[in-house]
């Protein structure tokens, strides 16, 4: 017997079981993104029109990345229904480009793999979600049509800003645009020219260098002999000319040299920033916050910026979403080092940061490292502040949500949606069910179980003599086993 000649006997055109990762799990992406939710979707996801931080604690399986999903999707709506008071997306969840870079930057042994997190900072975070919202402000900016519809960068928003907000645009592309299909300084160029902003009056120093130069070498040719040009007087007067050209160039070098040191989450070349920085009127950039210090505080300054060019934009609020922290190879799901990459991050100035929400959705290994901080750390974090849900937990009731979702979302053939129950044997109440679903804790881990179970199911009966219940003997061996090797999986012996 076939398990999908069982499922088309109830109507059930594919296996509502078959996946088991989110963001691969077209079910759940066409069908479940919008309805099925965890009990605390609430708390977690809050008010769109006005977006808080929350801290989630969950277990590998218990549905991080589905809730990062639907709060992502949800935002997407309501930036369609309300134009004028978005939310500017942040999915700061791939880290390994970021973590390369920062690990060579590192010296000795402190680019070893278990030493190198312990010298992450908040503005390394800071830094890379600076970079994450510049590249899509700029990318959005120069090609409208590259961002999906509920982020477009509109013309007639961009027609609004001011040159000081222009003037922001570039100073943090100079900085932290990441785009990787061009080169930086074509990008920031072609940026520039989107925006209209003019840099004429950078030119000053040079042609003061050039207009000293052939009026100098002019005179002297049409007063004396070619020989003169050797008299060091005349080098003297070309030097004089040409020194705030030299000067300007010196400083902006010493500026990129600067950046390029202090921004370690990817790689900066300083004669390029050099000459992106020179298109920029001295006048214009003189006490700007650069983020040139092992420091926040030049990074809260940008981010202010940021806020305050999306807000003419049509973004209202910011909101960065945090997951799968134990995915990087640098990490490699050590709790050790998810707690060191994590930990500078629960800053509650920077959690609570008007206009800006976090979404923080962690593996649970972490959470018995938390609860043996020192009172300076409770004091920093505020996490009583944060929304914070210890643990993402699954009770029986609602994993038998979740499968009846999964199920009539692909029973597509069937005159009357079956519901999980009417899989099993008469015999098997719903509230024996429950309790079942209760032990596996975890969608995940139900997915599996119901996959394992249907095939077990299935193998017993032959194609010309099928049976469409799923007796008790079969559930309770298909339990047991699967509890088995979950029991082996939590000890780190088994995949689960």
């Amino acid at each position: 017997m076939k398990v999908h000649q069982l499922l088309d006997h109830y109507g059930i055109t594919e296996n509502p079981f078959a996946q088991e990762d989110a963001q691969s799990d077209h079910v759940f992406l066409q069908h479940c993104l919008e309805g099925t939710h965890h009990p605390a979707w609430d708390k977690i996801f809050g008010n769109p029109q006005s977006p808080s931080t929350s801290v989630v604690f969950g277990e590998q399986g218990a549905g991080k990345t589905a809730l990062r999903l639907q709060m992502v999707s949800q935002l997407k709506r309501y930036n369609l229904e309300h134009p004028n008071q978005r939310a500017f997306i942040i999915e700061y969840d791939d880290f390994n480009t970021f973590l390369d870079s920062f690990r060579e930057r590192l010296y000795g042994r402190q680019r070893k793999q278990e030493k190198a997190l312990t010298n992450w900072k908040l503005w390394d975070h800071m830094d890379a979600i600076l970079t994450l919202a510049t590249t899509k402000l700029a990318d959005g900016i120069r090609d409208p049509k590259s961002t999906e519809e509920s982020q477009t960068i509109r013309p007639q928003d961009l027609n609004e800003l001011s040159r000081l907000q222009q003037r922001d645009i570039l100073l943090l592309a100079s900085f932290y645009d990441h785009n990787r299909d061009m080169a930086h300084k074509q990008g920031w160029h072609q940026l520039r020219r989107k925006l209209g902003f003019r840099t004429w009056t950078t030119w000053r120093d040079l042609i003061i260098g050039i207009v000293v130069t052939l009026v100098t070498i002019g005179l002297v040719l049409w007063q004396s002999e070619w020989q003169t040009l050797l008299n060091w007087w005349v080098g003297a007067i070309l030097l004089a000319g040409w020194t705030p050209w030299l000067f300007r160039q010196l400083r902006l070098m010493w500026r990129g040299w600067q950046v390029k040191r202090q921004l370690r989450v990817f790689d900066h070349q300083s004669n390029t920033l050099r000459k992106i920085l020179a298109n920029f009127d001295s006048s214009e950039i003189s006490g700007q916050p650069m983020p040139t210090m092992f420091r926040s505080d030049d990074r809260y300054g940008l981010l202010m910026k940021l806020q305050n060019i999306l807000q003419t934009l049509g973004f209202t609020s910011i909101v960065v979403m945090v997951d799968r922290l134990d995915e990087p190879h640098l990490i490699n799901g050590s709790p050790e080092r998810i707690r060191d990459f994590l930990w500078p991050m629960f800053d509650n100035k920077f959690l609570k940061h008007p206009g800006i929400a976090f979404k923080m959705l962690l593996p649970a290994a972490v959470v018995h490292y938390l609860n043996r901080q020192e009172k300076e750390f409770y004091e920093r974090s505020r996490l009583d502040k944060q929304n914070l849900i210890p643990s993402l937990e699954w009770t029986g009731e609602s994993l038998y949500d979740v499968a009846n979702d999964r199920i009539r979302a692909c029973a597509k053939l069937a005159d009357k949606p079956p519901s999980v129950k009417d899989l099993f044997d008469d015999a098997l109440s719903r509230e024996e069910l429950i309790g079942i679903f209760a032990r596996l804790r975890a969608p995940r881990h139900l997915f599996k179980f119901f996959h394992r179970l249907l095939v077990d199911h299935c193998s017993k009966y032959t194609e010309d003599q099928p049976t469409w219940k799923i007796s008790r003997e079969t559930l309770q061996s298909s339990l047991a086993l699967f509890l088995k090797d979950l029991e082996a999986y939590d000890q780190g012996r088994g995949t689960g």
